[in-house]
């Protein structure tokens, strides 16, 4: 794949990397996943090792680092409780930090009339200059509707929105070798849950619906392909934050409580169960919204992960409410577990994993 313009690629897809680790930097933790090739399955993984560490509050805002010590100190406990040696990783931006635009292009161009046609290109498109900008292309194919024209992913985002990931990695020890979009990261991983759904949900529509502290991500994928993308203003925060103002907590007490149990018995009744008919309600508005914005007139199946998926009684709740068969993401259910993983602690941290999972399969990229 050829690079434009980049000091840090923002890759789809590179050549093999040495051996990595996935980091996923959120808006309240950054979670870390090693995989290996497992031994008893061809083309399948092992789990390792990973890691979740807490951010301090606002070191992270609209998914910009604020507070770089912050950030790097927590990446560089969570890779030290990890016990692994590798220190090179995979990281990946947020959506909203990348510009992407498919764009068409004649078929035949020699690779440096393709990089130029795409400078050309990314000028109408991106509203920067382009020396602020890290910029990459990657070839899809020919156009569906044209076999003289190929299809042409551009992606672009600001120098600085790199350069602050790389350099908290930097100072935690660790190099970046990989930069990702959480979107792309979440579908690599994606594929291990379509394996578990009946018939692989070959042409079925399935909502990846990740809940976030901030932000509820609507993916709708089908055959592998995001067909749909649509951020909510909902998530875990507000949790977190309705604990406070009930119970009279700080906001580390509430998230600590949230994540660990222990509240008072009206924390049922008086928090939980209204914050959950909030997000099943917003769920089931981001589906209409699909189907009214698409081709589409239905899901075949909507998988929760991020943070909020496990919360008790969720999945069951958004089932009713949608009428589609609901389930909370666990990419490594198919995966071996080394033995030092714990498979019940796994399972409750798996749906918030799901990035980081993607990003560390980014190890496995054929050439």
């Amino acid at each position: 794949m050829i690079k434009v313009n980049f000091d840090i690629p923002l890759d789809f897809l590179w050549a093999k990397a040495p051996p990595l680790i996935g980091v996923d930097i959120s808006a309240s933790s950054v979670k870390i996943v090693e995989l290996s090739e497992s031994p008893k399955k061809k083309g399948g993984y092992t789990v390792e090792r990973y890691a979740i560490e807490l951010l301090p509050k606002d070191a992270i805002t609209d998914g910009n680092i604020i507070n770089l010590e912050a950030v790097s100190e927590c990446m560089h406990n969570a890779w030290k409780r990890m016990g692994t040696r590798i220190k090179t990783i995979s990281l990946a931006l947020p959506a909203a930090a990348v510009i992407s635009k498919k764009i068409l292009l004649p078929a035949g161009l020699r690779d440096e009339d393709l990089e130029y046609q795409v400078e050309s290109e990314a000028n109408q498109y991106i509203p920067f200059a382009l020396e602020e900008v890290n910029l990459d292309f990657q070839v899809i194919g020919p156009s569906p509707d044209n076999t003289e024209e190929l299809e042409v992913l551009l992606a672009a985002s600001r120098k600085a929105n790199v350069e602050d990931r790389v350099a908290a990695a930097q100072m935690a020890g660790l190099k970046t070798v990989v930069m990702d979009v959480e979107p792309y990261a979440a579908e690599m991983a994606f594929e291990q849950i379509r394996l578990q759904l009946p018939d692989g949900a070959v042409d079925r529509c399935v909502a990846l619906i990740d809940i976030g502290a901030n932000v509820m991500n609507v993916n709708v994928l089908r055959n592998g392909q995001s067909v749909y993308s649509r951020d909510q203003q909902v998530g875990g925060a507000q949790l977190t934050q309705q604990i406070q103002t009930v119970f009279g907590l700080s906001a580390e007490e509430a998230e600590s409580a949230k994540r660990s149990g222990g509240l008072p018995d009206n924390y049922e009744s008086d928090v939980l169960s209204p914050f959950r008919e909030n997000v099943v309600t917003e769920i089931a508005r981001a589906l209409q919204f699909f189907f009214t914005s698409t081709q589409y007139h239905e899901v075949d199946y909507i998988v929760l992960s991020g943070g909020c998926a496990a919360l008790p009684g969720l999945d069951d709740e958004v089932a009713t409410k949608t009428q589609v068969s609901t389930m909370v993401a666990n990419p490594f259910a198919l995966m071996t577990l080394a033995g030092r993983i714990k498979p019940r602690q796994l399972q409750a941290d798996a749906p918030s994993l799901i990035i980081a999972c993607g990003l560390a399969m980014r190890r496995f990229d054929p050439q």
